[in-house]
């Protein structure tokens, strides 16, 4: 058994792998076990984005959309190769609606009783001047207003859409958010152990002892399940712990489509059921569809887009699009579990998105993570390691609101700069792949490369780009275990490769796999 460990973190998604860097970067030893890939689940099914959520107002999650606000910005200096600014276009719609039940829908059924539960332009022209003034903003502007009879954002919708507001957010790729936490966090001294299950943890002495199922145990002082959709199992199946807390677990599936439209801008649509859904430009050639919000029965790693929810976001779409979306279009779907907090909401929409930390300090500490969002994974991550405060005298201030992730010390707007210098270092490159690995690698794009002085030098090529090279990084830097996590998580080269391609690469890790 190796030496005990400050924290030993149970679960590789963005909160885990958050708070490992952040309690790595405070001088504690961490060790952080993951049962299948990093972003394996949740964390590499969300609608990527950084966002405070609008349509959180609605429940007047006032401090939740503060925060996530005030962190949009925070986090695109610490990563402006895999986030982005992005504008979102809301169309105007008298027929849409409040989801049933909500405070400012109950409010306004007293206030304004003839609007019958629409949502009521003034109404949302308000929500958006509290979105603009409730974080500080410096780097992304305000709401505007679009005539759609004018703008380029009105070709592709509906004639009877005239008008819109206009919003900032930003965009992430978030399986590569984890994978750079994750890296972050192994450079500053944690240890990181993929495709890892933990089969039991039990207090014995002053502190936990961890085993693995590959028969492997490990010692440490504090015990972090941040086990995403498996959290209640660990509590009880595997650290064997009374809890009254639940988890409610609320499936969010997307469609991507062949691309829909022709400018970058994103669109807020609003649905007669109260719901909203956003269509995002995706992967220059695509475009993404999502999310839903139904309640999840089942094992979690088992989730997927279900025909129904391909035919409900095809519908939702179609109402606003000029050209309807069909199943037909559809190119790939995907689906998470979101683990939140029960709540005791009468539905998954209403459920509470906040995060939740649950102290369990009877004996050798146990924090429970509950729910959360990408947006806040920093600051739940500080919020984590405050609650551990009393249990780790020795640990450093917090520190993560100025780091840059690995490949991320650039200016927010640098990336075509970096873009250009990479081509001019190699002339092989083409715009569209030297902006591919600017925004996958930043800064690191260079040492992807090697030295390679033509695109012979970068080994076998697998199309789209994909290169010998590359994939040796994934493998050696972000323990990528086989095609999937490279073509699907570390990269969405899925949506371009033959199956034929998919399989080399399949073919090719498995080799090195066994040459190591």
């Amino acid at each position: 058994m190796s030496q005990a460990t400050d924290l030993f973190v149970i679960g590789g998604g963005i909160n885990g792998t958050g708070i490992a860097r952040d309690a790595a970067g405070r001088g504690l030893s961490v060790r952080l076990a993951e049962q299948g890939d990093l972003a394996g689940a949740t964390s590499s099914a969300s609608t990527k984005l950084f966002h405070g959520g609008l349509r959180y107002l609605e429940f007047l999650e006032l401090r939740l959309v503060r925060e996530s606000l005030r962190e949009r910005e925070v986090l695109l200096r610490a990563m402006p190769h895999i986030a982005w600014p992005m504008r979102f276009v809301l169309p105007l719609d008298p027929q849409m609606r409040f989801a049933g039940g909500t405070p400012v829908s109950r409010l306004l059924s007293v206030a304004m009783p003839w609007a019958r539960g629409h949502r009521p332009d003034l109404v949302i022209r308000a929500g958006l001047f509290l979105y603009d003034h409730l974080g500080a903003r410096e780097i992304l502007p305000g709401t505007s207003s679009l005539d759609l009879r004018h703008a380029p954002e009105g070709v592709p919708l509906q004639d009877r859409l005239v008008r819109a507001f206009e919003y900032s957010d930003a965009w992430v790729d978030d399986a590569r958010l984890v994978v750079l936490n994750a890296r972050d966090a192994a450079a500053r001294g944690a240890d990181i152990i993929v495709g890892a299950r933990v089969t039991e943890a039990r207090r014995e002495g002053e502190g936990w002892t961890i085993r693995l199922a590959d028969g492997r145990s490990f010692r440490a002082r504090v015990l972090v399940n941040a086990a995403g959709p498996w959290v209640g199992q660990v509590i009880r199946d595997v650290a064997h712990l009374p809890s009254t807390e639940g988890v409610r677990l609320v499936r969010g599936s997307h469609i991507v489509t062949r691309k829909l439209f022709d400018h970058p801008k994103s669109y807020f649509l609003q649905g007669q059921d109260g719901r909203i859904v956003f269509a995002i430009p995706y992967e220059g050639d695509f475009t993404l569809i999502g999310t839903t919000d139904v309640d999840h029965d089942g094992p979690p790693g088992a989730a997927i887009c279900t025909p129904g929810e391909v035919d409900y976001l095809c519908r939702f779409v179609s109402d606003y699009f000029r050209t309807p979306v069909t199943p037909a279009d559809v190119v790939w779907t995907y689906s998470g579990v979101r683990p939140l907090y029960d709540d005791g909401s009468s539905s998954a929409t209403a459920a509470t998105r906040d995060y939740v930390l649950s102290l369990d300090a009877d004996g050798p500490p146990c924090l429970h993570v509950f729910g959360g969002k990408i947006t806040t994974y920093r600051r739940l991550a500080e919020a984590a390691l405050a609650k551990l405060a009393p249990h780790l005298p020795h640990a450093g201030a917090a520190w993560t609101a100025g780091a840059p992730l690995p490949g991320g010390d650039f200016p927010v707007d640098g990336a075509g700069a970096l873009a250009d210098a990479l081509m001019r270092d190699h002339p092989f490159l083409t715009p569209g792949w030297a902006n591919r690995l600017i925004r996958a690698y930043g800064t690191e794009a260079a040492q992807v490369l090697d030295g390679a002085r033509t695109a012979a030098d970068l080994g076998r090529d697998f199309g789209a780009t994909l290169t010998e090279a590359e994939v040796r990084w994934m493998i050696g830097r972000e323990w990528a275990q086989d095609a999937e996590s490279v073509l699907w998580r570390r990269s969405k080269l899925g949506l371009r490769l033959t199956p034929e391609q998919a399989a080399a690469v399949e073919d090719y890790i498995a080799s090195e796999r066994v040459a190591a």
